[in-house]
């Protein structure tokens, strides 16, 4: 699979490259910041086969937390491209919004950080929930 996105502005945009490792929403708090309220969207891609291909991204990681997560971004523009997570070691989670083609998503195999989820949030039917990160 190839995906290929970027930002709102067109500022900076990227390719991935591979089979996806996971389809998900996250509900955790950091994501409802992050996406407005409502839980982030991502595809899980190996971050061997992702790079930037126009301009450069900004990061952000908190210094407050004990493993944070680090959020890249367009520095122009704001839109949050990806995200690299302790947990996931070698792979990135790539915001669905950003591609292209968001319909090759497809739909989640997972919820992650149920535990936060608001009353408004929903889980399509089937779709595996765990109150934190899987395994």
């Amino acid at each position: 699979m190839e995906i290929e996105g970027g930002c709102y502005c067109g500022e900076l945009r990227y390719k991935a490259e591979g089979d996806p490792l996971f389809k998900g929403q996250c509900h955790c708090r950091e994501c409802q910041y992050i996406s407005g309220g409502y839980p982030n969207v991502v595809m899980g891609m190996s971050e061997a086969g992702f790079a930037y291909t126009t301009g450069s991204a900004k990061a952000y990681r908190r210094a407050d937390l004990e493993n944070p997560v680090t959020r890249e971004f367009c520095e122009k523009c704001g839109t949050h491209i990806l995200t690299k997570a302790p947990g996931l070691p070698g792979g990135v989670l790539i915001k669905v919004g950003t591609f292209d083609d968001p319909a090759v998503y497809g739909s989640p195999q997972m919820a992650i950080f149920t535990a936060d989820k608001q009353c408004f949030h929903t889980v399509p039917e089937g779709v595996a929930a765990f109150e934190g990160a899987p395994g």
